[in-house]
This record gives structure tokens, sequence and C-alpha cells, in this order.
């Protein structure tokens, strides 16, 4: 077996996570890393990491196939363009860019020089999302006409870069852009007609530190994402509606159930005392009429994203997270930032 040797350039808390990774992955070889701060540096040398003493000379090291970009945002363009000119193969961190306009000439550069090239869009891996998509996948609710998708916390956005606008901080890019595609995944193939957003600044007056948007499918569920960063009490992660029951996904724990209805036909509305009046409508269903299961739990490899490269760059596979997703992501964010300007209903494909 061949290893691939990578070199990761920027060494914060993402550079770190993957270079720990690779050096655990038996295909994979960390020949090195870069970074423009010199704490960062300290911190591989410390762990017997070689340390580039630039970029110029992590293109230059012919040795190294494989180039992991994990800078700030507004970094990712040029790094990547760089390097696949250079003739190495780019995993850019998420987002992979700032704009679309951006992100086509990455493309672009891919396209000429035959370089791999695609992005960190790691929470496809999330257990969570895998349980809520085999729901989908098997229609164990039957047609599932809402799907809610929801991440909170209440430190605001970190004292970092993620606070500053020319760096590309915010919560649509640091967070969003992780829940978005799973939404975007969950209805592959679904036309995403319309896109309304509002986004919050609470904390933080510069960049966004929550968003709610609201994606309306053909023939297909309407989805609520949101992520906001100053709330104290937590909401279901995941809450799925179909015809025939309710799957719901509490924590990132997956601790969830779905209930589904016996039999429409059973009449056992009684009515109830609810505020200052009664209703039958919404009356809770008795046990006679519905069936509780608990959500089973699943467990997937987030290695199989590496495993992944390995075999587009040894075996000719196809990249899982491609290029064309990457363009309906990026476009998909800036409807939502339109939409939250101008407070109004986006039209989308």
């Amino acid at each position: 077996m061949e290893k691939i040797n990578v070199a990761v350039v920027g060494y914060g808390g993402m550079g770190r996570y993957h270079a720990n990774h690779i050096e655990e992955f038996e295909k994979f070889n960390l020949v090195g890393i870069y970074d423009i701060k010199q704490s960062a540096c300290d911190v591989a040398t410390e762990k017997g990491v070689y340390v580039y003493p630039s970029f110029e000379a992590v293109l230059e090291d012919e040795r190294v196939e494989l180039i992991v970009c994990a800078t700030y945002n507004d970094c990712h363009k040029d790094i990547a363009i760089r390097a696949m000119k250079a003739g190495k193969a780019v995993i850019s961190e998420k987002p992979v860019t700032m704009c679309s306009e951006d992100l086509e000439e990455m493309i672009k550069a891919s396209e000429e020089t035959g370089k791999l090239f695609t992005v960190h869009q790691n929470r496809r891996w999330d257990n969570d999302y895998r349980m809520v998509k085999r729901v989908l996948d098997t229609n164990e609710l039957g047609n599932v006409f809402s799907i809610d998708s929801r991440v909170y916390g209440s430190r605001g956005i970190p004292g970092d870069w993620r606070r500053e606008k020319q760096h590309g901080g915010g919560m649509l890019l640091d967070w969003g852009v992780h829940l978005l595609d799973q939404i975007l995944m969950l209805n592959e193939g679904k036309k995403l007609l319309t896109v309304y957003a509002t986004m919050t600044n609470v904390t933080n007056d510069e960049v966004d530190d929550g968003f709610r948007a609201i994606l309306k499918f053909e023939n297909g569920p309407e989805c609520l994402v949101e992520v906001f960063t100053n709330n104290f009490i937590e909401a279901p992660r995941w809450y799925v509606c179909g015809e025939n029951g309710t799957a719901i996904i509490r924590d990132w724990d997956m601790n969830g159930e779905i209930v589904k209805i016996k039999d429409w036909e059973i009449m056992d509305a009684v009515p109830i005392q609810a505020g200052a009046g009664i209703t039958k409508t919404m009356a809770p269903r008795t046990d006679e009429t519905i069936k509780k299961f608990p959500f089973e739990k699943i467990y997937v490899e987030w290695a199989d994203y590496y495993n992944n490269i390995y075999d587009v760059l040894r075996n000719g596979a196809q990249q899982l997270i491609t290029h064309d997703q990457q363009r309906r992501l990026m476009k998909l964010m800036e409807a939502i930032i339109e939409s939250a300007e101008k407070n109004e209903v986006i039209k989308f494909e």
C-alpha cells in the first residue's frame, strides 16, 4: 500500500484535528505543517511534527501529494489554487470559500490541473444525521412534510477570527454550512423552490451570531434550519413529521424516539382543558392509537471520509463531496444572506 503524504496548512483547532487523525490513518503519512502563528508552530514542534518555514516550502516539497487547508476562511481560495497549480491535491476546510465566484475559480483550477479539490463536510458522518437519513430512506414515517434541524449554544461566538467579517466569520458560514449541507443531502434530487431567512446579531454586530432559514422543496418537505448562540434552553436537535408519525432526536447523544399512528379510523378524542377553553383537536393520543419505538442509534466512521480521499487518489474513485454539491450549498448560503437583508422570500431553483 502506497501511503499518501500530507501537509496541513493552518494548525489551529481543525488543523490539529486533521493532523492528529492523519497520523492515526495507516493510508496516510503526515509530512509536516505550516502556520503563520509562531505559537501554533511551537505546539507542532512540541509534538514532534515537522514545521515548514513557509507555505512556499510546502509547495516545493515533492513528497507532499495532498494539502489540507485549515486556515481562516478568507485564505482558502488562494491556498487551494496555488497548491493545485503546484501539483497538489487539496482538501479545504468548510466553508470551502467565501462566495460562489471564488468557488468557481477554485473548481477551474482543479479542472485545469486535474488535481483533486474537495471540502471537509465532516458532518455528513454525524450519527444523528445518519439516523434521520435512514428514517427517510426507509419511508418509516410515510410522506415526510416537515424537518426541523437545530443547533443551539449559549456562549456567543468564540473570541477569535470567527467574530470577524473579513475572515468569513459568523454562524451561517461556521455551523450553517453543516446543517444546510445535511438538509440538501436529505433532499437529494429534489428541487429547492424557495428560501426565507432571518439573521441575528445579539452578541456580535459585525457578523451573524445566529440565523433561521425556511427551505421549501418541490414534492418534498418544508425544512427549518436554526443556529443560535444565545439560547439557554435546548430544543430538539431533529424533529421530523410524516403522514404516519413523528421522529425526534433530542441531543448529540442521539436520545430520541419514533411515534407512529396505528389506525386513523380509531376515534379516541376526548375534550381536554387547554388554557381558557377546551379542545378535541389538540387532545393527546391514547396508547391504543399509537406505537412508540426507541430511535435506533447508528454509529458511522468519520474515517470513511479519508478512505474516500485515498480511493480517489489511488484507485480513481469518485469523490463523495462533489463540486456541484458545493456550488449548490454556496448559492444557498448566499440566498439566505439575500433573504435576510431584503426580508424577502427568494426563489432558488
